[in-house]
């Protein structure tokens, strides 16, 4: 895993330390910054878990950040001002992979949440016709 830092748009950045998905690229936005945090590729379920193992280690690489928080009952005409008005004073947030990510085997993981009798593995075939 890299520690070259690498800058991710504030609304990211917010929706990893907010909880809230404010990321203009939607979830795709949540799975960049949390791939590049973690080095993992993770899978949907692993996300909420991600989230809060980096939210205190991005909090801790830029403190300030634990100050902005969307304010409570916005609809969202009004939650995306507010966002625009954050966006225009931090663009854009410099951030460096996490040091204390463990990488959890995702299958395993799902059949901890969910139980293993709900958690269905289908192989994959490759180009020439053998399981991966």
């Amino acid at each position: 895993m890299t520690s070259e830092p690498r800058t991710f748009p504030i609304a990211d950045v917010l929706s990893v330390t907010t909880g809230v998905l404010l990321s203009h690229d939607h979830i795709e936005g949540v799975y960049r910054i949390l791939n590049f945090l973690t080095g993992d590729s993770l899978l949907t379920h692993q996300l909420p878990g991600a989230a809060e193992a980096c939210r205190p280690q991005v909090i801790a690489q830029h403190p300030w950040l634990a100050d902005i928080q969307p304010p409570a009952g916005l609809n969202m005409a009004d939650l995306f001002s507010w966002l625009t008005a954050v966006e225009s004073e931090h663009p854009e947030v410099a951030l460096v992979p996490v040091a204390t990510w463990e990488r959890r085997d995702p299958i395993k993981e799902a059949c901890d949440l969910v139980g293993a009798n709900k958690v269905i593995v289908l192989p994959v075939l490759l180009s020439e016709g053998r399981e991966a």
